[in-house]
């Protein structure tokens, strides 16, 4: 069965000609241009992945708003930004409220198709049973490398892919600092320091909704962070 990809963007060139290509790697594709449109389908059912853009017609952040309505239905559904705002301020805002990539409208288009092969892999994995192999326990942290899931003391930790791979590489190797550069290498993310300090943040917070007393991400000021053993 293929997967079905929405794409939120108001304008009409612009989002044909993604779903255009998409259509033709085998993707099913609805294309939506505003918020209204796109959460009136939401509601009746979920795509596999939303593409969205920030500014949706007459809703200068609508993009926004339609990212927090998705993330409240689904901790897990695939979300990329695809935009021409490139400010810091809006990356930064856009993960913060949960997006998976945020990507700018001069990606290539292989590009873009292969961020959302990565996704959809991730997606393909989750129901899986679990490999003893692909597993990396720290203490009461448990990463399924296989799945890219999440759980502390056996409770999951609903983590987006670029949260995972921030959390696996500050595990890796626990006491030793990482730096912001680092972090956004071995996560695959091409963005600033101050987006890096945001996702610690969200990691941080997703891990204290799960336990109250999570304290193992430490800030080493002037240099990074670092995973210290519970």
């Amino acid at each position: 069965m293929s997967k079905k990809i929405a794409i939120v963007e108001d304008e009409t060139a612009i989002r044909e000609n993604y779903a255009d290509v998409l259509r033709k790697q085998g993707y099913e594709v609805d294309t939506f241009s505003n918020r209204k449109e796109a959460m009136t389908s939401f509601e009746m059912r979920l795509p596999d992945l939303a593409i969205i853009d920030i500014g949706l017609e007459r809703e200068i952040d609508g993009g926004f708003t339609l990212c927090q309505s998705l993330r409240s239905m689904s901790e897990t559904l695939p979300i990329i930004f695809l935009t021409a705002r490139d400010s810091d301020f809006d990356i930064v805002s856009g993960l913060r409220m949960g997006a998976d990539d945020y990507l700018t409208k001069d990606i290539s288009l292989p590009h873009l198709s292969a961020r959302i092969a990565a996704l959809f892999r991730r997606q393909d994995i989750i129901d899986q049973p679990p490999l003893s192999d692909s597993l990396l326990h720290r203490g009461k942290l448990v990463l399924d490398l296989g799945r890219l899931a999440v759980r502390w003391d056996n409770e999951a930790v609903a983590l987006t892919v670029t949260e995972f791979w921030m959390v696996h590489a500050l595990v890796k190797f626990p006491g030793h600092v990482k730096s912001r550069q680092v972090l956004m290498q071995e996560s695959k993310i091409f963005v600033d320091g101050s987006t890096i300090t945001s996702h610690v943040k969200r990691i941080r917070k997703k891990f204290i909704i799960v336990s109250s007393d999570f304290d193992c991400i430490e800030t080493v000021y002037g240099m990074g962070y670092r995973w210290n053993l519970d």
